[in-house]
């Protein structure tokens, strides 16, 4: 393979993360920056040094000294014409949040935009000044660009669409941005309007597009007027999860535990898990109901528990990330991930490596992967409760669905998805 120089950008990685955007960036930049001839940058708002880096060059942009790089401090308040209606906006924020945080930004005063000193401070955060730094980030993108010798440009998700178009104006070299998830997802189906605009001026940038499963190269299509002949579809991959060497918590074995990992979003609909928990435990009283996570649904979530009469039977550990996560899975007899629109979903591999059966929903581009798996629509949760049922009462049902679960999912890996996405890569190199 003739060598390779790789311009990579992303808002995340780990192990400061919030969901499985960080996740996957990782396990897709070790997988390919593992192939000879490949020299790997990954750039991200903030470096914290503790990143696991390998074979990649990290840079976080909050490092770059703006007098040795001669940026001009005008750039960072002027906004392109894409970005200048500085939003409140957060990528998982409901209307309701976002309302709230603009009026309060409006009584405090606050600027659009905060005076640029010296070097360009990144939070790599969700928080309300989100779209500045987006902007900020495009900014200090650009001039890395042209400081080396790069052959294709990579974006991963709407944070770090504008960086993409910036980087290939100023090089003139291909653009690939990488969909994990659209507005749509995020939203429940009512895509914020600058977010999308920042989406769609990405995907008409791009020389190609890749999605992370059919379910979301059809919503790229559908949604944002991008002919098929520009998508690919690359599903995602999953690091093998070591859980035989996490020490398990003891746990009375006659008390079952079904698990709900992730962010507690419209998205990922919690409330349907909560209303599987209400029919399964009108029938088992054996069984403990995890919910895993945090989001803008949370204390709703909480209040819908509190109501019911299994509250006892309930319980909300808070967000998890690494061991937490594995000793979790460990511990489940059931994972379920009811998604309502779910680009991809990583953790049900996770959980299949733990040797946990999973049901997810009809609506996941997991589900396009594994055969092994119960699926469902998202809202039916009388499938749903079934399933959990007869995985509970069944035995038999499952070891067999664990056994296969857990020979399938060791087919499904990050070198995979390396290889597919270094093909693309390709296809501009010999063009």
């Amino acid at each position: 393979m003739k060598a390779m120089n790789v311009l990579m950008f992303g808002w995340e990685f780990p192990p400061h993360i919030s969901g499985g955007l960080g996740t996957a960036c990782y396990g897709i930049t070790k997988a390919i920056s593992a192939h000879p001839g490949i020299r790997l940058t990954f750039v991200i708002p903030k470096s914290w040094g503790d990143e696991p880096t390998e074979n990649i060059k990290l840079i976080g942009a909050s490092d770059i000294d703006l007098i040795k790089s001669k940026i001009k401090i005008e750039r960072f308040t002027n906004p392109h014409t894409f970005l200048s209606i500085q939003s409140k906006l957060t990528p998982y924020i409901d209307p309701g949040q976002y309302q709230k945080s603009s009026e309060s930004a409006v009584k405090a005063g606050q600027p659009a935009v905060a005076k640029i000193p010296e070097s360009v401070k990144f939070t790599g955060q969700y928080n309300s000044g989100l779209m500045a730094e987006i902007h900020n980030f495009s900014v200090v993108a650009e001039h890395l660009a042209t400081q080396g010798t790069y052959d294709i440009i990579h974006a991963h998700d709407w944070l770090t669409f504008p960086a993409g178009i910036l980087a290939k104006k100023a090089t003139g070299k291909p653009l690939v941005v990488h969909v994990h998830a659209t507005d749509f997802d995020r939203s429940g189906g009512k895509a914020n309007p600058d977010v999308y605009n920042i989406e769609k001026a990405g995907m008409d940038s791009a020389d190609k597009i890749i999605t992370v499963s059919d379910h979301t190269g059809n919503i790229v299509n559908r949604k944002y007027s991008i002919h098929s002949s520009r998508l690919v579809t690359i599903h995602n991959g999953v690091d093998p999860v070591q859980w035989k060497k996490i020490s398990r918590r003891k746990k009375n074995k006659r008390t079952k535990i079904v698990t709900f990992l992730g962010r507690i979003t419209i998205q990922k609909g919690p409330r349907y898990f909560v209303e599987v928990a209400e029919k399964v435990l009108s029938h088992c009283s054996n069984v403990e109901f995890v919910m895993a996570g945090s989001g803008d649904l949370l204390l709703p979530m909480m209040e819908m528990v509190k109501k019911s009469s299994i509250a006892d039977k309930f319980h909300f550990p808070g967000f998890l990330k690494g061991n937490d996560v594995t000793r979790l899975l460990h511990m489940s007899d059931v994972y379920i991930m009811p998604s309502v629109s779910e680009p991809f979903g990583i953790t049900p591999l996770e959980a299949m490596y733990c040797r946990v059966p999973v049901i997810i929903s009809k609506q996941s581009g997991v589900s396009e992967t594994i055969r092994h798996a119960i699926t469902a629509d998202f809202w039916d949760t009388d499938v749903m409760a079934d399933a959990v049922y007869n995985l509970l009462k069944r035995p038999a049902l499952k070891k067999m669905m664990v056994s296969k679960a857990a020979a399938e999912v060791k087919k499904i890996t990050w070198e995979d998805t390396a290889a597919k996405i270094i093909s693309v890569y390709e296809q501009f190199l010999r063009a």
